[in-house]
């Protein structure tokens, strides 16, 4: 049972009200300061690595362009709503048009649907590149890598616009407070005159298929590589594979966890885990991994790091000469 049918006529809102964090209003600014600062890392650390894989033949292997797409989007991801995050927090301004705040809310989830498939892709890749190196570049042309790309972008989209569809048709004729920091939807569609259980069911169903089916397809690839590793004769080796396995699973861990923490308990927890506990979950998942993805799967990979400390160089010594 959904609840009675509701009255389409209602008036929808000209604008929702964004609180922030609540009850941590008085940390509001300490964390515009930390977010700009997130954000500002992420936008240049992920710019730099798109730039680098594009300008250098060399980077043209599979991982380092499934790199350069998840760079692409951990930026519009952030720029869904850091930017209005930190006006939030800074100064105040917490008004979202009905219009932007559901388009908000496709373009935050869709681009963590399609980061989890990239994520996956990315464990394929590794899967491939250590268990069956004879066989790399035949598997993993550039037409099959195309159409992964695709295939993880169309999943995004027909898993998101149901969705959007869904809430975006029901009537908000109460309060138009959304006790969050973005347009995220669970916290909106609560505020609904009706029952908002076909969509709640809807996003809960579709996301532990999505990214539960990512999971395991991820740990099973790891199973794999890890058994693969152990049996190499050499330590070096080992502990080469091991050190870049490690460094994608952190990456990984600092995405899914809180991920589907903030879903489960908005579900489950909602009366035994404070708000603002549930918020900033919600908000850490889509700040933290873009923040740290650069650092993480740029700066520890040899080629992406020769390449940027020789742009560096070559920067450096074309102002020195400028100024001579």
């Amino acid at each position: 049972m959904l609840g009675p049918p509701y009255n389409h006529t209602v008036e929808t809102p000209a604008t929702f009200f964004l609180v922030g964090i609540p009850g941590l209003q008085s940390s509001h600014l300490w964390l515009a300061v930390s977010l700009s600062a997130m954000y500002t890392t992420a936008l240049v650390g992920n710019s730099i690595i798109m730039v680098v894989i594009c300008m250098d033949s060399t980077l043209q292997e599979p991982m380092f362009c499934f790199l350069c797409i998840l760079a692409a989007v951990d930026i519009v991801m952030a720029s869904s709503v850091v930017p209005k995050m930190v006006s939030i927090f800074s100064s105040g301004h917490s008004s979202i048009s009905f219009q932007a705040c559901f388009t908000q809310m496709y373009f935050v989830h869709a681009a963590t649907a399609v980061e989890t498939g990239l994520l996956l892709a990315m464990a394929f890749d590794r899967y491939i590149a250590i268990c069956k190196p004879l066989h790399y570049k035949s598997i993993l042309t550039p037409r099959v890598m195309l159409g992964m790309s695709v295939a993880i972008t169309i999943r995004a989209v027909i898993f998101m616009t149901p969705l959007s569809w869904m809430i975006s048709h029901l009537p908000f004729c109460g309060s138009h407070v959304v006790p969050h920091s973005y347009c995220e939807h669970m916290a909106v569609a609560k505020l609904a005159c009706a029952d908002p259980m076909a969509s709640c069911l809807y996003s809960l169903i579709g996301s532990s298929i999505v990214v539960g089916s990512d999971v395991v397809l991820i740990a099973a690839s790891y199973i794999l590589i890890l058994r693969a590793v152990f049996g190499l004769s050499s330590k070096n080796a080992q502990w080469k594979a091991l050190s870049t396995c490690g460094s994608h699973v952190g990456v990984m861990a600092l995405y899914y966890l809180p991920g589907m923490a903030s879903i489960y308990v908005a579900w489950l927890g909602q009366d035994s885990v404070p708000l603002h506990t549930q918020v900033m979950l919600a908000d850490l998942y889509l700040v933290i991994p873009p923040t740290l993805n650069p650092i993480i799967y740029g700066l520890r990979t040899k080629q992406i790091r020769k390449r940027i400390w020789s742009l560096l160089i070559c920067c450096v010594l074309e102002h020195t000469c400028e100024c001579s």
